[in-house]
């Protein structure tokens, strides 16, 4: 909170009310908020904790502006966010947005490599927004606009975590109401600070994303089985590999390779580009798994998403 809340001090657009829900922690960020108080309109509220989604439902509710942004505790904001995306909603009105994100150069070696991973087309397939597909751009909640009109039009999140902000976007598309990329308009975002608590959060996208599918079957994309495919492909070619020939492993080391040669062409970093590779494959694997898994207890045994994986669901 003490980098989010010193990026927000330095915008050159200081036109907005911060709201700060904490959301049940045992150790509070009130004392770093009040450093800030006499620099932004801070509202601060404590509740015990019921979820992301209701949380940020919470604050939506206190909020007075006509549009309301989301942050994540651990995200920095470049100093002209609110001016980019003023000025492109004046030319653009959009009821949901949402912008990419990016490594900031503070960030360890592990948070740029997990960085890349999360936002490389080779890892997510282009499903987190592409420059020819902004109209139908998901925002993710870490950097994520709505009017105060659609809030109380959709209800706000749901209960659901992970993918609570895919289900509203999809909740917005289907009253008919426009979503948008601002390609410009990025946050740095740390994300997970080692590689166990990643693959335990891909794992976990991975198990939701069929119970979103169940609910919304026309937002299915193939792309959405590659990470399982690439994980089953690869446990094919090992066990090829251990009982005929190594070769078998230069479909997994092509793969390896590309990432290296991509990161590193991005990071400008041996030792990024390296850990890229592993930042990568546990992301497919990860998310790999958790998909089988939910498909097959989801999708192909119908069982119930409340019942079968109840720890994805919060009580408000």
């Amino acid at each position: 909170m003490e980098e989010l809340m010193e990026s927000l001090s330095k915008q050159t657009n200081m036109n907005f009310d911060l709201i700060v829900v904490e959301d049940g922690s045992s150790e509070t960020c009130e004392l770093v908020l009040k450093k800030y108080q006499d620099q932004i309109d801070i509202e601060y509220f404590y509740k015990k904790n019921s979820g992301p989604g209701d949380s940020r439902n919470y604050g939506m509710a206190k909020a007075k502006g006509e549009y309301l942004i989301f942050f994540d505790s651990d995200c920095i904001i470049p100093p002209n966010y609110f001016e980019k995306v003023e000025l492109f909603l004046k030319t653009k009105p959009l009821d949901a947005f949402g912008g990419p994100d990016a490594a900031d150069v503070s960030f360890s070696n592990v948070q740029k490599a997990i960085n890349y991973a999360m936002t490389s087309i080779i890892t997510t397939g282009g499903v987190r927004g592409k420059e020819n597909n902004l109209d139908k751009f998901q925002p993710r909640s870490f950097n994520m606009g709505i009017t105060k009109k659609t809030f109380e039009q959709i209800g706000g999140f749901s209960d659901i975590h992970p993918g609570e902000d895919p289900d509203l976007s999809y909740r917005i598309m289907k009253a008919g109401l426009s979503t948008g990329l601002i390609p410009n308009a990025f946050v740095y975002h740390k994300r997970r600070v080692d590689f166990s608590k990643f693959a335990k959060q891909v794992y976990k996208f991975g198990i939701v994303r069929p119970i979103l599918i169940k609910w919304y079957p026309d937002k299915f994309k193939l792309t959405y089985t590659f990470p399982t495919i690439f994980l089953l492909g690869s446990l094919f070619l090992i066990l090829l590999s251990i009982f005929f020939s190594w070769v078998f492993l230069i479909p997994i080391l092509a793969v390896a390779g590309i990432v290296f040669l991509e990161s590193l062409f991005r990071t400008k970093s041996l030792i990024i580009a390296m850990l890229s590779i592993l930042a990568s494959f546990i992301q497919l694997y990860s998310y790999g798994f958790g998909f089988l898994k939910s498909f097959i207890k989801i999708l192909i045994f119908k069982g119930d998403e409340r019942e079968v994986f109840k720890d994805f669901f919060f009580k408000s």
